[in-house]
């Protein structure tokens, strides 16, 4: 009866390997092929004042990143990962996949065309209306001190701007060589851990898929770069996170797992919020790109390219590590601890360079 019970347990854990490896190595195969038709095509991102890098670069690695993800989510489910699933959580499987492949088929339109802020906006929100409809939605939020909180008609307008501003809070992170895909690797894999802690084995399969295309296309994509993953990427892997943390996470009842995905990606949010907020002060478009990303703050401050993305990595792998000890995870705690020393020692060394290179000028 027990080795019954071992076969029947180890499928489940190995669907989470197969979709992270699959997704790595179909990444992996497939980003130079993908830069080879861009560069014959002449789909590249042209060097400009507001951006870092000196040469026209392929900017399409997202299709690498999108097809390594499915491919792995189709594998899973044609081998029955996906079988066991109610009825109910059936659809909101499928509201994140077909509203990532959405996102991402808008980010691929953006790259190719340079579609407008409003167009994009409105296509993004139209799509997150549609996974709100299936089930990916944002039904109560924790309140400090007050507990979870019905959200009832408000759902629909915090579901929306939940999906669409972490889909554009990655790609707006999007600045540097490896930012955006190492920090969404980080936060999946963070996810990965607190969903399958949580029991929510179909939202870790797509976090496993989404960690191990990221990770895969960093081998790519880190300083210095040899492709961009261009708005296709960025907005397909936000959507993905965001859309997972809801049906991970924010669906449990419990008060500290619907605070979790907002911590695991609080980088990014917190990014966005404050450029916004800068520029709506200013009386300036929040659409506009200028330089008050904290990446580039920090390169302003004397930071070198690689020095600033891991000194970022570091700050979201100790808010994950956070959102792990948050999670009620054993051992939660020592990894908040070793998260806190690594960003510690990674901002005495960011701040001692700085004041390097101010001396310097």
């Amino acid at each position: 009866m027990m080795s019954h019970s071992v076969l029947l347990v180890m499928p489940a854990q190995l669907y989470h390997l197969i979709a992270f490896l699959v997704s790595m190595v179909v990444v992996l195969w497939s980003t130079p092929v993908v830069r080879t038709i861009g560069l014959r095509s002449g789909q590249v991102d042209r060097p400009e004042e507001r951006k870092i890098h000196q040469r026209p670069m392929v900017r399409l690695g997202g299709v690498s990143i999108f097809i390594g993800t499915l491919t792995a989510l189709a594998i899973v489910w044609w081998t029955g990962g996906f079988r066991l699933l109610p009825q109910h959580q059936e659809w909101e499987v499928l509201g994140v996949a077909l509203g990532g492949l959405a996102f991402f088929l808008i980010g691929l339109a953006d790259d190719l065309f340079n579609l407008s802020p409003i167009a994009r906006l409105l296509m993004q929100s139209s799509v997150a209306g549609v996974a709100w409809w299936v089930g990916v939605r944002i039904d109560f939020i924790s309140i400090p001190f007050d507990g979870l909180v019905q959200m009832s008609w408000l759902s629909l307008p915090i579901t929306v701007i939940w999906l669409v501003g972490m889909a554009n809070a990655i790609n707006w992170i999007d600045g540097l060589d490896g930012l955006a895909a190492g920090v969404s690797g980080i936060a999946a894999i963070v996810m990965l851990i607190v969903t399958l802690f949580m029991q929510q084995p179909a939202a870790a399969v797509f976090a496993a898929a989404l960690a191990g295309g990221a990770l895969g296309f960093l081998r790519y994509n880190f300083n210095p770069a040899q492709i961009f993953m261009g708005d296709g990427g960025a907005y397909f892997m936000g959507f993905t996170l965001a859309g997972v943390g809801v049906i991970g996470l924010v669906k449990s009842t419990a008060v500290t797992a619907v605070l979790l995905p907002y911590l695991i990606l609080a980088v990014p949010i917190l990014d966005m919020s404050a450029v916004i907020v800068s520029r709506l002060s200013q009386g300036k478009s929040p659409f506009v790109a200028d330089k008050r990303h904290l990446h580039h703050r920090l390169l302003k401050a004397g930071l070198s390219q690689r020095l600033t993305v891991l000194f970022i990595y570091a700050l979201t792998f100790w808010v994950g590590s956070l959102a792990l000890a948050f999670s009620g995870l054993p051992s939660g705690g020592a990894y908040a601890i070793g998260a806190t020393l690594l960003l510690g020692y990674t901002s005495w060394q960011a701040r001692r360079i700085a004041r390097q290179s101010q001396g310097q000028e």
